[in-house]
């Protein structure tokens, strides 16, 4: 965002100024003084009405060109944010797709884990019958020692 300058500044500051109670405390003093000036005798009634309207009326005008400057800026800030926020939201967009690049590898990988675990398990299932294998071998190792054992002894009888 661009930082008010010179006028603009100075036209935020009033801008500023005229909407806070200190505006409506400082008007109503000076409203007061000038009906005091009459009461007073210091100025007659018309000569303080046609000072105080001029002097509202330039007012008026000057404190209408501070709010419309004041609107201009904050116009061009908005603009300014508008343009960020659709950045942002590139940005946003951006992430989600890498998100999801991420999800479908992480997908990929839960597939090959999956995968894994079905070979491990049949490795396990191998192994296994392999051991069954090798525990029916010794059986019939010990059943055919034992048979030519037998046979020795009947043989030498």
């Amino acid at each position: 965002m661009s930082e008010p300058k010179g006028l603009q500044k100075t036209a935020l500051a009033v801008t500023r100024w005229v909407g806070s109670p200190a505006s409506i405390v400082t008007h109503t003093i000076l409203f007061v003084l000038s009906f005091l000036t009459v009461f007073f005798g210091w100025l007659s009634f018309d000569r303080m009405l046609l000072v105080l309207t001029t002097i509202v009326s330039l007012e008026a005008i000057y404190l209408s060109l501070f709010i419309q400057m004041t609107i201009n800026f904050n116009t061009e800030t908005i603009v300014e944010v508008g343009k960020d926020i659709d950045e942002i939201q590139e940005d946003i967009d951006e992430m989600q797709e890498d998100v999801e690049e991420i999800q479908e590898d992480v997908d990929e990988l839960q597939e090959d884990v999956e995968d894994i675990s079905e070979d491990v398990e049949e490795m396990t299932e191998d192994e296994k019958e392999e051991e069954r294998r090798e525990t029916t071998l010794a059986q019939i190792q010990r059943d055919l020692h034992k048979l030519s054992q037998d046979i020795e002894k009947l043989q030498s009888r």
